[in-house]
């Protein structure tokens, strides 16, 4: 009798195992499928930034698979590493795709997505023009992403009015070039004079365009950094290059993201790259849900946090008003 009951209890016991696992794969078959091709690393802090807001709107109720396009450590494979992501995007069958940053536009969106599947597509994280890219596509919309560095001279000048002039500095890519445009589009309406745009590839190239800026720049704005190489040819990180150019420049240095000030600028009204990734997920999320790709206008960031280095204001003896202080988020520098 017990044995029986043994066996009763056992066979009842793998009946609900089994269930429990075909409801579990039930559910997981259910959930939209989702690709984010991002145009760098897994280790690049934009990126990371992006995942972030990606994964808080997507995460719970979507299968996200992600695909990394090492664009910055590495250009010259950016057309291979697009020819993988579409051979893993045909594989994976996403119900839609999120797609950062400019790279990934030209090298995996244009020659295999747009107008050619009806997988919706959303980009973020994009600085060039829209209509460059031919945005928007019957099946692609998105997030520009646009650098406030009007709002982050303006917060200098709180700190230190007597700033005249700045300069830009920023890895030579495809984005740096689109920021370099919106420099030219916007400098007029500055609160100081912009002077020059420097944008190196190697370490060597970046000290001395940085003693180039000391000299006729008051305050140096940083973008960027990742991917310069050292004089062995090794892709340094932005923390390490944001290190030479602060020792090089001498003088306070404006960022536009969180990491920027953290790492030793004295201020900056970043832009959100957890802002991209939410925008971008909550707009695919309508898409896959129904609402056509054609009715979902292409947008930009629009939030900018004021941000201002308690470290670097001790450094340089600056003492300003309580509430510009009160304004922003205070940080200190991440040795």
């Amino acid at each position: 009798m017990k044995r029986k009951t043994l066996i009763y209890c056992f066979t009842l016991w793998a009946v609900f195992l089994t269930w429990g696992l075909s409801t579990a794969s039930a559910e997981e078959n259910r959930k939209f499928r989702v690709l984010v091709v991002m145009s760098y690393d897994d280790d690049f802090l934009w990126d990371t930034e992006i995942r972030k807001g990606v994964d808080a709107i997507l995460a719970e109720t979507c299968n996200v698979k992600y695909f990394y396009m090492n664009t910055y450590k590495n250009p010259e494979g950016g057309v291979q590493k697009a020819g993988e992501a579409f051979a893993f995007y045909q594989e994976f069958k996403p119900d839609g795709v999120i797609v950062s940053d400019d790279n990934a536009q030209s090298m995996f969106v244009l020659p295999y997505l747009k107008d050619k599947v009806k997988t919706p597509v959303i980009f973020c994280g994009v600085n060039e023009d829209a209509d460059k890219y031919g945005y928007p596509a019957s099946n692609v919309s998105g997030v520009l992403e646009h650098y406030l560095i009007d709002e982050s001279i303006a917060l200098a000048k709180q700190l230190i009015p007597s700033i005249a002039t700045f300069g830009f500095i920023m890895k030579d890519s495809s984005t740096s070039k689109a920021v370099f445009k919106q420099i030219q589009k916007e400098s007029d309406s500055y609160t100081a004079t912009f002077v020059s745009f420097k944008e190196p590839v190697s370490l060597k190239e970046t000290v001395a365009m940085t003693e180039d800026l000391r000299k006729n720049c008051d305050v140096l704005f940083v973008s960027s950094l990742a991917g310069i190489q050292d004089e062995k040819g090794k892709p340094l990180t932005d923390p390490e290059c944001f290190s030479v150019i602060r020792k090089t420049f001498g003088k306070p240095i404006i960022g536009h993201n969180i990491y920027h000030v953290r790492f030793g600028a004295l201020c900056g009204v970043s832009q959100s790259g957890a802002e991209q990734g939410e925008t971008a997920a909550r707009l695919l999320l309508k898409t896959m849900q129904g609402t056509p790709v054609s009715e979902i206008p292409i947008t930009k960031n629009h939030n900018g946090k004021r941000m201002i280095n308690v470290t670097v204001l001790k450094e340089v003896g600056i003492k300003p008003r309580p509430e510009i202080l009160g304004s922003a988020e205070l940080v200190r520098t991440e040795n």
